[in-house]
């Protein structure tokens, strides 16, 4: 890294010599085979990096995960020498993925990104990159088990205090960033995207959405409020259970659906359930698979999203582009993203969110299509590529600060 300025990186394609300008690892060892939230995030970030000129990426994946990481960034080098258990990982991670990286060739590595809080000790002047969701490890301790809360912690302060850029999935999460910590890199703002191909108002691959969501669970027909995301009590599902309970009073065939995996404090949504005067009309539908989460989207009458904080909120996007009707969480990300296309309500007040989930229910045409159509102009501005351009600009950034 001298003062001359980086050397590009020469690969060979299809023949010919191709020079690309910047050589990078993305740490995608942390990454279930059922990803959710953050998991997405770097899925579709490999994905789209992977697809872009002028970089080099080279994605690194626990042992025996290699295949999976080759089909969805086809063009990128895979690497695949992290241990797979957690506690081995996240110690390869910390202790011996820095010298690994450092020792790549064909090309060098000049920036390291971790998307998820954390980065490598003795990286051997590689710069480094890291991405920081939200700060709710630090603001709210009790929605995480406590060993997570002291380890995210000491990683989240140590990006503050090491790493060349930060990357931030919104502005709400940069701005509380920025209030708890003053960080030594710059801090980049990089939204999610949302796929475009699959996420869209119509389907159009000659399915229909009904025969679809029949095979996972709903019935043709279904009238629903549903809710996508891990059933934990952060996302506000205490409160959605409770909110329905009073609009199911006036919508005698309206159910309650739930789609997504269970999460830490999941027994407190299952007391909920239990208290809750229409129980059997809240269908749980554990987790669903891609093919099936646009048409859920697409199928309900309304998409309630109550968080109480997220560092993105991506089912809301989502949502958005599927042509939904959209409630959700004021003063967060999801309200960012959003603007007029939703309805928000403050985070945990079940009153409000009944209210708002009945304004929404009986919304007239006019208002209807208002919404729809401000929300599709809204999620046409989030792409994936978009987000891939802006983490290439993190990257850049850092190599600069490093080879200053």
């Amino acid at each position: 890294m001298g003062g001359g300025g980086p050397s590009p990186c020469r690969v060979v394609v299809g023949g010919r010599l191709k020079v690309k300008e910047l050589a990078a690892t993305l740490d995608v060892s942390a990454i279930p085979h059922r990803p959710a939230g953050a998991g997405r995030y770097v899925l579709e970030l490999a994905g789209a990096l992977s697809g872009l000129e002028g970089i080099d990426l080279t994605v690194v994946c626990r042992k025996g995960d290699a295949e999976r990481w080759r089909a969805l960034a086809p063009s990128s080098r895979v690497v695949d020498p992290v241990w797979a258990p957690r506690p081995l990982r996240v110690a390869y991670e910390q202790w011996c993925l820095g010298p690994v990286i450092a020792h790549l060739r064909d090309p060098a590595i000049e920036v390291h990104h971790g998307p998820h809080y954390t980065l490598p000790h003795a990286r051997g002047g590689v710069a480094s990159v890291v991405t920081v969701h939200d700060l709710t490890f630090f603001d709210h301790p009790e929605w995480h088990v406590g060993s997570k809360v002291r380890f995210f912690r000491r990683a989240i302060r140590r990006a503050a205090r090491d790493a060349d850029v930060i990357v931030c999935v919104s502005a709400t999460t940069a701005t509380r960033l920025t209030s708890l910590f003053a960080p030594r890199g710059a801090v980049v703002i990089a939204p999610h995207g949302v796929d475009h191909r699959r996420f869209t108002p119509e389907r159009d691959d000659g399915e229909s959405d009904a025969a679809v969501l029949e095979r996972h669970g709903c019935p043709p027909g279904l009238d629903y409020i549903c809710h996508l995301g891990t059933l934990e009590p952060r996302k506000g599902i205490v409160s959605l259970i409770e909110a329905f309970d009073r609009v199911a009073l006036r919508h005698d065939s309206l159910e309650l659906v739930l789609a997504g995996i269970e999460g830490w404090g999941a027994a407190e949504v299952a007391r909920a359930v239990q208290r809750c005067r229409h129980a059997s009309r809240i269908r749980r539908l554990g987790y669903l698979d891609d093919s099936a989460v646009p048409a859920l989207l697409r199928g309900a009458r309304v998409v309630s999203y109550p968080s109480f904080e997220e560092g993105f909120g991506l089912p809301a996007l989502e949502a958005l582009a599927c042509g939904a009707m959209l409630v959700t969480t004021s003063d967060t990300a999801m309200a960012e993203v959003a603007g007029e296309a939703a309805w928000t309500v403050p985070a945990g007040d079940a009153e409000a969110l009944a209210e708002a989930l009945g304004r929404a229910l009986e919304v007239g045409e006019a208002e209807r299509a208002q919404r729809r159509a401000e929300g599709l102009l809204r999620a046409a501005a989030f792409t994936w590529e978009r987000t891939a351009a802006l983490h290439i600009e993190a990257y850049r950034e850092a190599r600069r600060r490093t080879a200053r």
